[in-house]
């Protein structure tokens, strides 16, 4: 048994890395917003640290961070590469810039690979026990208001009438909420606690990037993005408000999707560690 357990995990491995190299330098690894372009390259990385565990799902985010480091290194799209690469960093700041971009490269999307599984073990333990339902309708609330913020941003840009605007992204909340809800509320605790898996995963690479660019590269990336010093900050939440919300619904979505097919066939890490 712990044979066949230990050849699905090698397998389950192999096919998430193939899929992540696969997404990294294709452009099955964006999805078209029309005002952006929405990163999935991380779904295989917290879809690994619920079936894989925290170890493997780490080394999973290790290889999204190396696809990363290798596409910023060998053909830069822009001129802040270097955030990503070690090598470019190297260049242009010596030693520092080479523990500066390794950590934002790599950490966090190691990470990624690691935190889903235990909010995805959380949600799971809040599913069940006394006042379950009152404790899942708040998480389901919680998401659908996420949605609210990246929605109301995406379609205010896309849309001339800002009112019309708001209220569709209500809508549309409100429809992700009674979705949620009406999922939360069956047999089935694992669907919400896969969409929070998905949300935190994608939240932790935004989170941890995007103020650590602030942090590190404060000028240097100013500079590169012809962004005034004083008005950084303000393009660093922009983005983290905007692109991470988006893409953190997204993989909230997706996840739940694919993990709640996946699960028919293959159990999750934690069902087959207490198998």
């Amino acid at each position: 048994m712990n044979t066949k357990k230990e050849t699905l995990s090698l397998v389950l491995t192999a096919l998430f890395t193939a899929i992540i190299i696969i997404m990294a330098f294709t452009p099955l690894g964006y999805i078209p917003l029309g005002v952006i372009n929405a990163t999935i390259i991380h779904i295989p990385v917290i879809l690994g640290a619920i079936f894989l565990g925290p170890k493997k799902g780490s080394f999973l985010g290790f290889v999204f961070g190396l696809t990363s480091f290798i596409k910023n290194t060998v053909t830069p799209a822009t001129v802040s590469a270097f955030v990503f690469s070690p090598v470019l960093a190297a260049s242009q700041f010596g030693v520092s810039g080479v523990f500066k971009s390794a950590f934002i490269c790599f950490v966090p999307r190691i990470l990624v690979g690691v935190f889903p599984y235990y909010v995805f073990l959380l949600v799971k333990k809040l599913s069940g026990g006394n006042a379950a339902k009152a404790k899942v309708t708040v998480l389901d609330a919680v998401i659908s208001v996420i949605a609210f913020i990246g929605l109301s941003q995406l379609l205010q840009r896309q849309m001339k009438n800002g009112t019309a605007a708001m209220v569709l992204s209500v809508v549309i909340a409100a429809a992700v909420f009674a979705a949620l809800l009406a999922l939360s509320l069956t047999k089935d605790s694992g669907a919400l606690g896969y969409a929070y898996a998905g949300l935190t995963g994608a939240l932790t690479n935004t989170f941890i990037v995007m103020p650590s660019i602030y942090i590190l590269y404060h000028d240097a990336y100013a500079k590169a993005t012809n962004v005034a010093q004083d008005a950084l900050l303000g393009v660093i939440l922009g983005v983290i408000g905007f692109n991470g919300v988006i893409e953190a619904v997204l993989a909230a979505v997706i996840v739940a999707a694919i993990a709640g097919a996946l699960v028919h066939v293959v159990p999750t890490y934690a069902a087959r560690k207490t198998a």
